[in-house]
């Protein structure tokens, strides 16, 4: 397992409001790592990715299609996207070199898995990442 990997499932999924996580490469707008049993199709990459391209008042006016789910889009700024559908939410923290995915179910909350996904954002920027 990698370093990154590592991160992920201690600090996104130890906290228990976090059902699963990746992290995506922005440049090459593919999938660098997931939690076990998280796979992303390439067209929900571009959706996220996207959400960032476009202004952040669209992005919070369209809101987000990810995995099969339309999602009403609750923040959208430079550097976080936060997005929900019913009681589940997506999480999404913009770094220099990657996009750091987080999502939550029905029981987690969802101020839990925004903090903590946004420590880890926070982390990989100081570090160059």
């Amino acid at each position: 397992m990698s370093h990154l990997q590592n991160l992920l499932l201690d600090t996104l999924l130890g906290t228990k409001h976090v059902d699963s996580a990746a992290l995506i490469k922005l440049q090459e707008r593919s999938l660098c790592v997931a939690s076990p049993g998280f796979s992303m199709m390439p067209h929900d990459i571009r959706t996220l990715v996207n959400g960032f391209a476009k202004n952040p008042l669209q992005t919070r006016r369209e809101g987000l299609y990810f995995k099969e789910k339309d999602y009403k889009c609750i923040r959208a700024d430079d550097y976080s996207l936060y997005a929900k559908n019913e009681n589940t939410g997506v999480v999404v923290v913009k770094t220099h070199l990657y996009l750091l995915v987080a999502t939550y179910i029905e029981g987690m909350y969802p101020s839990v898995c925004v903090e903590a996904t946004e420590k880890l954002g926070e982390y990989l920027r100081r570090k160059g990442n």
